[in-house]
């Protein structure tokens, strides 16, 4: 009897083929973790010896971001159309040369160019991986895995963290991305031999060459053929796809959810070193401080994708992001004592992350596999202009002699209109159709 593929992997167990990818690519989202925090914690450093102000830093700080929106976008897009493995080996690519480069910078126009293109990977990476992901994974643990593989991010920026704050002490700013660039470097042949491609992705191809891919990869899963193919047609334009066939409210209640509370989030990791480090502690310290906020992240992400097998997951998120707002607005109010700033970080990073992780589990079950890696990446890179706001904004604000107490109220409010956002979300079409919709696409009716 024939089979449909896409099937198979909806309803099969998890096979050691699957566990690997899913492996891979938590590595993956832990080197986009340090990637993007490396300039975090390179700032301080970069600061004193350059004699950079506040609002230009601000504005370095942010370029990255600035490159993961068009990143996302144009990655994204890409991987629907050619694949999600080949997106994945030019993100890494791009990633590696960013960071190289960056580590030769002479000075904040070169700095700010070299960050802008490392974010071109990062963000392409993020819209690939959350995309095979979900496709790779089964029905059962489809909001699991892609929350354990968001829960790399933090688990990359607290390692990262502690290697960047002992290169900084004994090697200066530099080592921090010659160390990121061998890592990332480090992970193109294991992604070229072992990340498959996302059977969704081929069966939908419905070419000879396509099935071939999918018997095969099916095969070193355990399963036997014959399987059943999808039907080539045009692919339509990727972003036209997002507003058409009832995804057009969601589309824009996902982005406005990721861009609003992304502000909250990269407030506090692009400037926590820096605000440690204005009162008075050395650098390597501040970064510590950093690693606190990333420890509690990958906290608040495991934790998440826990609870995510008997809650709703978008209940989860509401109310991840309302004690976010609250634990941002705390963070303003603390006294200098390295103790309670560690404390109040690692808080803050439990509910800003496990808020990104949730999101990015809502935006993978929204959308179909033809829109999967385009809807992730739009909604990421219109999200990303939120996170080249916060940088910029808190640096105004704080160039302008507005102290801590206010700026980290006036960025919590992010936090606080996500929360809006993902309650007014509407419920998504709950059908299973051929193009491979899931069923999980009916979380808001649990």
């Amino acid at each position: 009897m024939t089979r449909d593929a896409s099937s198979v992997i909806a309803e099969s167990k998890m096979g050691r083929l699957q566990l690997l990818a899913i492996g891979i690519c938590v590595i993956l989202n832990a080197l986009d973790g340090f990637d993007i925090l490396s300039i975090s914690f390179a700032s301080p450093a970069i600061a004193t010896e350059w004699g950079v102000n506040r609002a230009a830093l601000g504005l370095v700080l942010s370029m990255e971001l600035i490159g993961m929106g068009v990143g996302s976008m144009a990655i994204g897009a890409f991987a629907d159309r050619y694949g999600r493995r080949i997106s994945i080996l030019a993100s890494l690519a791009i990633m590696t040369a960013g960071m190289l480069l960056t580590a030769g910078a002479q000075n904040v126009i070169t700095l700010s160019l070299y960050r802008l293109a490392t974010g071109l990977g990062i963000g392409g990476m993020l819209a690939c991986t959350n995309a095979i992901v979900a496709e790779l994974a089964n029905d059962r643990t489809r909001n699991v895995s892609v929350t354990i593989m968001a829960s790399g991010y933090p688990i990359g920026a607290a390692l990262g963290g502690t290697a960047a704050s002992l290169l900084l002490r004994h090697y200066g700013w530099p080592a921090i991305f010659l160390f990121g660039a061998s890592a990332s470097g480090a992970m193109l042949p294991l992604v070229w031999l072992a990340l498959p491609e996302s059977i969704s992705f081929l069966t939908r191809l419905g070419t000879p060459r396509a099935q071939i891919q999918a018997d095969a990869i099916l095969a070193r899963m355990g399963h036997t053929g014959p399987f059943k193919s999808g039907s080539s047609a045009p692919l339509r334009a990727p972003l036209i796809g997002l507003f058409q066939s009832g995804l057009a409210m969601g589309t824009v209640l996902l982005s406005a959810a990721y861009f609003s509370h992304i502000i909250t989030f990269y407030f506090v990791l692009k400037w926590l070193p820096k605000i440690v480090a204005d009162m008075g502690f050395a650098p390597a310290t501040a970064g510590l401080v950093l690693v606190w906020a990333n420890v509690g992240g990958a906290a608040g992400a495991l934790t998440l994708s826990l609870l995510s097998r008997w809650f709703s997951v978008r209940a989860l998120v509401l109310t991840a992001l309302v004690l976010a707002a609250i634990m941002v607005t705390l963070f303003g109010q603390v006294a200098p004592s390295l103790t309670q700033i560690s404390l109040l970080a690692a808080g803050a990073g439990f509910f800003t992350n496990g808020a990104v992780v949730g999101i990015y589990a809502l935006v993978a079950n929204y959308y179909p596999t033809p829109s999967r890696a385009g809807g992730t990446g739009f909604v990421i890179g219109i999200g990303r202009g939120g996170a080249a706001l916060g940088p910029i904004i808190a640096g105004i604000l704080f160039n302008d002699g507005v102290q801590l107490p206010i700026v980290a109220a006036v960025m919590a409010v992010g936090s606080l209109a996500a929360a809006v956002a993902v309650f007014a979300l509407p419920r998504p079409t709950p059908k299973v159709d051929r193009e491979g919709r899931s069923p999980d696409a009916a979380w808001l009716a649990r």
